[in-house]
């Protein structure tokens, strides 16, 4: 049966903002041997699946650095410690990103991104009911462009490689699945 590694260390190896980054010396319950981990600690994400009343989802373009493209994504980020909750957060970053709030909101999932090097969840926030009602509020990072895509067109954009941020792959998933039932 597998069994957790027991933490025999731990140790910082440098803050940088949106993550910390650590070392895990941890011990092998089947040989007992010592073997360094290295790990991303991250607050909570949220991404937003936020549906207007004439079935069209809110999404953003941005540019991405770390892939240098430009991206078809849902609106999300990080939870500030002062969100109470997924929701919270993703009514907040709906609002900031795209100007858009709905009238009721539902989390529908969560995952955990890479739980091989990462200690964080991703919550997918379902935002019912939507229409703009905010200027947008954008991070000094930030540079987005709003776009209303039909509900029925996202599994052709998946296959197509329009959208191609896993995340958002999976919260359109957590969508799909609870749309089925």
């Amino acid at each position: 049966m597998i069994q957790p590694w027991p933490l025999r260390g731990s140790r910082l190896l440098g803050d940088f903002r949106i993550f910390r980054l650590r070392s895990d010396l941890k011990q092998s319950p089947r040989t007992g041997q010592p073997h360094e981990f290295i790990i991303l600690e991250s607050a909570p994400w949220v991404n937003v699946i936020a549906v207007t009343s004439d079935d069209q989802l809110v999404m953003i373009e941005q540019y991405r650095h770390g892939t240098n493209t430009v991206e078809l994504e849902i609106p999300g980020g990080l939870m500030d410690a002062t969100d109470a909750s997924p929701i919270v957060a993703g009514e907040r970053e709906l609002r900031e990103e795209t100007g858009y709030a709905g009238e009721r909101a539902e989390v529908l999932g969560q995952i955990h991104p890479n739980p091989a090097i990462q200690n964080n969840t991703c919550y997918t926030v379902w935002v019912h009911d939507c229409r703009r009602q905010y200027p947008v509020d954008w991070d000094q990072g930030e540079d987005l462009a709003t776009r209303l895509i039909p509900v029925a067109d996202l599994a052709g954009l998946v296959a197509d490689g329009k959208i191609r941020h896993a995340l958002v792959a999976v919260a359109l998933y957590y969508f799909d699945l609870r749309r089925r039932q």
